[in-house]
């Protein structure tokens, strides 16, 4: 009812001369029209000294820090060598040698069964697939192999230093081959983790946490952020827990679940509802797609006044989203009818 109330009020607010409709794109020299703003991540959570970066840069210097602590740690993919597409690796083969920072041929399937392979032998495989759009070669290596070591061997053999990296999402020029955000399609798999940065401070934190969890873990890392999220990072280590979602922003009308850019796109909403509304929205940022938050979720729904959206990148088909209601809506009757 409240939110059916909000909608309503919002779309009578839309139509009026009074409402004031302002053109939110974003020009910025280094990428083409952004449709959203980005909030910058002003949580201190994380005590020592900081740098500005921005999310390439974030990414980078977490590698530099997984590499030095850990000589068994390697980087492989695309490209990476000079830096790769997107400069995440930018002079780590200098650094640390090319045995340990290489690059492979254009195979996806094969990257990931190298890094299968690798981290069943005790190495920590860092691999980049180039584009989210070209990991589905891989799609059976990392559904059907690396999901499922563990299980298969009767617990005898893992591959849990396997972390898959991979550039995701629109933005704006990319075609059909280089702007699609498949996350959904990974996330109905038991024994991979799933996650995915909405700025440089979690991408950092997001990613040594996936390089030193005993599962395999996918990052999909969206590729509009890369030098449009500017945080101050932290410079030391620290880890960003997998399957803890985040409340960005408090309110008590209504629940914003979203994941990635969409968090910004959320809180623009958010902002817009408090203005033209006065009501305020509480915005929550998944972070990990698998596992996810169902404790924080639902427990905001089973407050009785607030109603759940999703937002999401992908396209309108994916189940993710109605996986994430359906749950939501389940756990909040049972609570209620208790």
């Amino acid at each position: 009812m409240v939110l059916s109330k909000l909608s309503t009020r919002l779309l009578h607010a839309c139509s009026s001369p009074v409402f004031k409709l302002v053109n939110r794109s974003v020009l910025r020299e280094h990428v083409r029209w952004i449709q959203f703003t980005y909030y910058t991540d002003k949580n201190n959570s994380v005590p020592g000294e900081t740098e500005k970066m921005n999310m390439f840069q974030a990414i980078n210097n977490a590698l530099r820090i997984a590499l030095s602590k850990n000589p068994d740690a390697v980087i492989f993919g695309e490209d990476v060598a000079f830096g790769g597409v997107f400069r995440c690796t930018m002079d780590l083969q200098n650094e640390f040698g090319r045995n340990r920072v290489f690059n492979t041929p254009l195979c996806e399937q094969g990257i990931a069964g190298f890094g299968i392979g690798l981290a069943t032998a005790g190495m920590t495989a860092i691999a980049e697939i180039q584009f989210a759009d070209y990991i589905f070669p891989a799609f059976d290596q990392l559904v059907n192999e690396a999901a499922k070591v563990r299980y298969r061997s009767g617990g005898e053999f893992n591959c849990g230093k396997l972390t898959v990296r991979t550039p995701c999402g629109a933005v704006g020029h990319g075609g059909l081959y280089h702007s699609q955000s498949p996350e959904a399609y990974f996330s109905h798999t038991p024994g991979l983790k799933i996650v995915m940065p909405r700025g440089a401070k979690q991408a950092k934190g997001l990613l040594l946490s996936c390089i030193e969890e005993p599962d395999p873990c996918i990052m999909f890392e969206p590729k509009i952020l890369y030098r449009t999220a500017i945080d101050d990072v932290p410079t030391a280590h620290y880890k960003i827990e997998i399957g803890k979602a985040e409340v960005v922003r408090e309110g008590d009308a209504v629940t914003l679940v979203g994941w990635g850019t969409q968090v910004h796109v959320l809180l623009e909403v958010a902002d817009l509802v408090q203005e033209e509304l006065g009501a305020s929205c509480e915005v929550i940022d998944l972070v990990s797609i698998l596992p996810w938050d169902t404790e924080l979720v639902c427990k905001a729904c089973s407050a009785g006044w607030l109603q759940p959206i999703s937002a999401r990148k992908g396209p309108a088909m994916r189940f993710l989203g109605a996986r994430r209601v359906k749950t939501e809506v389940l756990r909040s009757f049972a609570e209620r009818t208790d």
